[in-house]
């Protein structure tokens, strides 16, 4: 009788079970939990595995099933612009937390002048390789090594070649990457299936490692963070309304499956193949938009990454008694929307990317291994609220472009 419950049950209600049973294994278990740690990471290995062919299909067979160049423009458009207002918003929020609150007071760091980039130049050239190896040198090697921006420059540029070859083999050509598409996310379909469990052995590996006292550490920096990722929630229910007039309530409700997903696994790649049917099955929107803009976001649209990594900017210059200026602020958030700018999409990503941000303003990169404890419990809520912005600009783009069907939108709410 149990198993025929939980066999009926809801992907995500399953997720969080899942969670509860990881954090009381995580108490029970303590060190023991490495044993159980492997069964969470086939689930990301697997998800790892199809992640590249997923994204690659999925845009290519989004951009051919476009026939009007002019509307791909226009979406491509619209949903860059949008997911960089997003991220800017998100920079904004994140500052401003940190500026009223002030995480890093009482934190004393003495750091020697090691950890600090003294090359000015350093950051940008590191921005500049950001911007230059979104272009591949070999697209077979960027595919191989899950080079996802690179990744989606190839299926953009393929996507865009087979709609300006108007022969009867460019449309069969076109036909069978829908094909594959369609295979790709069959296989995504049963993978996300282990989710539950993984989303147990998982947390039980982060409970049973850190503790539950890992919270204490840093608890003001993770109230910070947790209340400016709320606020930016919160602006992401205002953009709806604002942008389709329509109510976001049902975008909320519909939109728990795939954050449960993301909050588990802590991975905007994991999460994607929900979102995406989620989107198409219950938000009503396109499998054109879908298809396209999501993939894109979560190549290029980290607001929760943009949000920690300016609080992170932030706690250090407080606890190092760095004064910011104007300046330093605006460093800030040029390096934070480029460092956003193709996240990992994985867990753990942000500790990559923050060095760049830290040394643009000359704090030191060493103290990103204070930080690393809590990393992962900030992580989950932050690819949380990353991947829920990306549905919102698919939500507001497929509106702008007539094809959002309302109906379905507000069905079963």
């Amino acid at each position: 009788m149990m198993c025929e419950v939980l066999l009926s049950m809801k992907l995500w209600k399953k997720v969080l079970i899942g969670l509860v049973l990881g954090v009381i294994l995580g108490i029970v278990l303590k060190e023991d939990v490495a044993y159980v740690k492997p069964f969470g990471d086939v689930f990301i290995r697997l998800i790892k595995m199809i992640i590249v062919p997923l994204i690659f299909f999925a845009i290519v067979s989004g951009i051919t099933s476009v026939q009007d160049s002019k509307a791909l423009g226009r979406v491509g458009i619209k949903a860059s612009v949008t997911y960089l207002l997003t991220t800017l918003f998100a920079i904004t929020i994140g500052l401003t937390v940190g500026t009223i609150f002030e995480p890093g007071s009482g934190v004393i760091l003495n750091f020697s002048g090691d950890g600090i980039l003294k090359n000015p130049d350093t950051s940008l050239a590191k921005i500049a390789d950001t911007l230059l190896n979104i272009v591949p040198e070999n697209a077979i090697d960027a595919m191989a090594q899950g080079t996802i921006l690179q990744v989606v420059f190839f299926a953009l540029f393929t996507g865009i070649t087979l709609n300006t070859m108007e022969s009867h083999a460019s449309k069969r050509l076109s036909s069978i990457f829908s094909l594959l598409s369609s295979m790709v996310f069959r296989m995504v379909h049963l993978i996300i299936q282990l989710s539950p469990v993984a989303a147990c052995a998982l947390t039980a590996w982060i409970v049973g490692t850190q503790g539950m006292v890992v919270l204490e550490k840093l608890l003001k920096l993770v109230g910070c963070a947790y209340l400016a990722f709320g606020i930016q929630y919160l602006v992401f229910g205002a953009i709806i309304y604002v942008w389709t007039r329509l109510s976001p309530v049902p975008f909320f409700k519909k939109s728990l499956e795939y954050q449960t997903l993301a909050f588990s696994t802590s991975s905007t790649k994991a999460a994607l193949p929900t979102t995406i049917k989620v989107c198409q099955t219950r938000l009503g929107v396109s499998s054109i938009s879908s298809s396209f803009v999501l993939p894109l976001g979560a190549s290029i649209n980290m607001d929760g990454i943009a949000i920690y990594i300016s609080l992170c900017a932030l706690f250090f210059a407080q606890a190092t008694g760095k004064i910011l200026g104007i300046a330093d602020y605006g460093c800030i958030i040029l390096t934070g929307t480029l460092g956003s700018i193709g996240g990992a999409g994985i867990p753990g990503g942000t500790i990559v990317m923050l060095p760049m941000v830290l040394a643009s303003v000359g704090l030191p990169i060493e103290g990103i291994a204070l930080i690393a404890g809590i990393d992962r419990i900030i992580d989950m809520m932050r690819t949380t609220i990353s991947i829920t912005g990306d549905a919102t600009v698919a939500l507001c783009v497929d509106h702008s472009e007539g094809l959002l069907d309302k109906e379905k939108y507000y069905a079963d709410v």
